[in-house]
């Protein structure tokens, strides 16, 4: 698969991708029995855990027609049934919160200012439990700042740091990897209703 350098396609590695359901799961509940977002769901990496660990639906969105086509792919050999939809996650029109959980991994916003917060403000528009993301620790205060003050969390919490190996994928890579010190964020979002009335 030919990498997208604008959309800053990089592999969710195993050891970041498991941290993040397990604490998800085991720490909040946020996973089995929920329906489970995953944005920006490349090769399905996060969506498939989720599957795996007992979601009761997944569903992965990307705006790369190659990343979701290989994401159905390995849904198809592990068994498991998910959605996927090709689109930019900034025009997706979900507003009834019939999504529980959101897990991603977005573009950290070297490429394009701001990119990892256009995925979060519209993450905790469509969770109704929790969001589960990672973002450059270097980025902790503005973060939480504007998660709070601006893209209605209701609390914002660094639940691990991690280590993100960044593999030498693109011409520009100087190094064979980098290891970016990353934050894994749990958002709780204000919701005006009950999901029940």
């Amino acid at each position: 698969m030919a990498k997208q350098i604008e959309l800053e396609q990089y592999p969710t590695g195993p050891h970041i991708a498991s941290r993040l359901l397990y604490t998800a799961e085991n720490s909040f509940g946020d996973v089995t029995d929920k329906v489970v977002a995953d944005f920006g769901c490349g090769c399905g990496t996060l969506g498939l855990a989720a599957a795996l660990l007992g979601a009761e639906h997944v569903i992965g969105f990307d705006i790369d027609a190659e990343s979701i086509e290989i994401a159905y792919s390995n849904a198809d050999e592990l068994e498991l049934d998910m959605d996927f939809v090709q689109c930019d996650i900034r025009n997706l029109g979900l507003s009834d919160r019939n999504i529980d959980t959101v897990v991603m991994n977005p573009p950290f916003g070297t490429r394009k200012k701001g990119a990892d917060m256009e995925f979060l403000s519209v993450a905790l528009k469509v969770a109704s439990q929790a969001v589960y993301s990672l973002h450059k620790t270097t980025t902790r205060d503005h973060i939480k700042r504007t998660a709070l003050r601006d893209y209605n969390a209701r609390s914002a919490e660094v639940v691990c740091e991690l280590r993100f190996d960044v593999p030498q994928l693109y011409k520009f890579h100087k190094k064979k990897e980098v290891d970016v010190a990353v934050d894994l964020w749990r958002f709780v979002p204000k919701t005006d209703r009950s999901k029940d009335s």
